[in-house]
């Protein structure tokens, strides 16, 4: 990949930046950002040149990132390095993202809940407004999990139509704001 343009330079950086906000190394998240942007697949040595950074440190990223499913090793003819590409489609990419941070966060999360409850019930030191809590919360989780769970097998052209209902999806239910 040839310099960046400033435009490309602006959403690099940026999404090096949300990375870090959502838990994801900054280099993780640019090389995602850059190889996003990139029209074809690019080797480790371009990457670690392009945005400057060490190339063991590419390696890991892009090990991370393949272990995300959002970026795959890809084969140039006749180059004989690895050449590596993100996934291109914006819905799929962010439904790989969603799936990742459910098994890595709310999951675990739903499992505490559950030992948390079980727990409670048993031990008669645990105040009623505790367990409660829990209870709701477990059961917020839950709900949101399981739909999810739902669209998530959703087709993209249906995903995107029940996205841009909007309010129009709250007026049809007969729900007030």
């Amino acid at each position: 990949m040839s310099a960046l343009s400033p435009v490309q330079q602006k959403f690099i950086l940026h999404w090096g930046e949300m990375g870090t906000r959502w838990g994801i190394n900054r280099t993780v998240a640019q090389i995602h950002a850059l190889l996003f942007l990139s029209p074809k697949p690019l080797n480790a040595e371009t990457i670690a040149e392009t945005l400057d950074v060490a190339r063991s440190n590419v390696s890991n990223s892009l090990k991370e990132l393949q272990g995300w499913g959002i970026v795959k090793l890809v084969h140039v003819m006749g180059d004989k390095r690895d050449h590596f590409e993100s996934m291109k489609d914006v819905w799929d990419m962010f439904r790989v993202v969603l799936d990742e941070r459910k098994k890595r966060e709310i999951d675990p999360t739903l499992a505490l809940l559950r030992e948390c409850i079980d727990e409670a019930d048993k031990d008669k030191e645990t105040d009623e407004y505790t367990e409660q809590r829990l209870r709701d919360l477990h059961e917020f989780f839950a709900m949101t999990t399981s739909w999810y769970g739902q669209i998530r097998q959703w087709s993209t052209a249906a995903l995107t139509r029940f996205v841009k209902l909007g309010d129009k999806a709250r007026k049809l239910l007969g729900i007030g704001q």
